[in-house]
């Protein structure tokens, strides 16, 4: 009897000591609640955020080999995905084709050109020919002009004399004429040869892009940092442009957007200091300051932003989102990660 009595004095005791404790941090909660909120605007409604640099593709294809996993550190220039190269190689070999074939082009472009000027050479030879026949047939025609004036040759032999002189006049023409096609051959050969060199070009530029398919099969990791979740697996088709992953850049700045009821904000100055909670390190603060606060509610960037102009309005207080630049050391920040919660405390005025 004696033993169970003095149990039940324990338990009393201890019952006791238990409440007093309860009351006691029911107490210190409750000042240092309404102490954070005499002195500072504070919400719980905010997140760490961080810039996610997508990785896309630049060409399209079957994915040969996946070299990362899940939440991996990687370095820059390492090798994360790799597309089937096959298609883009025979794409190269034939660019590669039509290149020489154009090349080809050129010194049989050249050797014409070179026959071209040795067959004007050939026309201007005969021209000069022509030219003295002509010349000395219109000497033969003025002679029997003035002969038959003096009736000192016939008539018939006039006239043989100006057909030869028609003829040698026609012969020369002739010969000025092919002479003029010559040379405008020659300066369609010339063309040609500028066209083919703009082909040349045109066909390097399709070789060197062709190239660049083949270096855009290997996608690498444009900068140190830690991938995220993986969503593709290998033999999966894919589309130039088409994200595959999302690296965060850990050395990166780190900001918190808090969103602020629209009835807190009144004092907010750009600079004003600001302590940070984050839910995933409960013991430890994070400083800060504000950068900006938004132009607008958050609501306004929905899909369907509200509209109190049906005459069914219900007053519903807005937020505001504020961007906080954290200050602490790229040490300390790098613990934080993108998506994490956190309270935010702004010290008022």
């Amino acid at each position: 009897m004696m033993n169970k009595n003095k149990t039940d004095k324990i338990v009393v005791s201890l019952t006791k000591w238990l409440g007093i404790a309860l009351f006691v941090g029911i107490i210190i909660w409750g000042a240092t609640y309404f102490f954070k909120g005499y002195r500072y605007e504070q919400t719980n409604d905010a997140q760490v955020d961080a810039y996610l640099s997508p990785i896309n593709a630049k060409v399209g294809g079957y994915i040969s080999k996946i070299y990362y996993k899940d939440n991996q550190l990687v370095k820059k220039g390492d090798t994360l995905v790799v597309i089937e190269l096959d298609e883009y190689g025979l794409k190269k070999d034939a660019a590669s084709a039509e290149l020489m074939s154009s090349h080809a082009k050129l010194p049989i472009l050249t050797a014409s050109e070179e026959t071209q000027l040795k067959s004007i050479e050939v026309i201007k030879a005969q021209l000069a020919g022509a030219k003295a026949r002509l010349n000395q047939q219109q000497k033969e025609f003025d002679r029997y002009k003035n002969l038959l004036a003096d009736e000192s040759t016939t008539q018939q032999k006039f006239d043989n004399i100006n057909a030869s002189l028609s003829i040698a006049q026609s012969d020369y023409d002739q010969a000025k004429a092919s002479l003029e096609v010559a040379e405008s051959k020659l300066n369609d050969f010339r063309a040609q040869h500028h066209a083919i060199q703009a082909e040349i070009k045109i066909k390097e530029t399709l070789v060197q892009r062709q190239e660049l398919d083949i270096r855009y099969t290997v996608i690498t990791a444009p900068f140190d940092g830690q991938i995220g979740k993986k969503t593709i697996q290998e033999g999966q088709l894919i589309q130039a442009g088409q994200t595959l992953a999302f690296l965060v850049n850990k050395a990166e700045e780190k900001w918190v957007i808090a969103n602020f009821k629209e009835t807190q904000i009144g004092s907010f100055k750009i600079g004003q200091a600001v302590s940070i909670e984050v839910d995933a390190f409960p013991n430890e603060k994070f400083n800060g300051t504000i950068e900006s606060l938004s132009p607008t509610t958050g609501s306004r960037y929905s899909l369907l932003p509200p509209d109190n102009a049906t005459g069914n309005f219900v007053k519903i207080i807005q937020r505001i989102p504020v961007r906080i630049k954290l200050t602490d050391t790229p040490e300390k920040l790098g613990k934080l990660s993108a998506g994490m919660n956190a309270n935010v405390y702004v010290l008022k005025d």
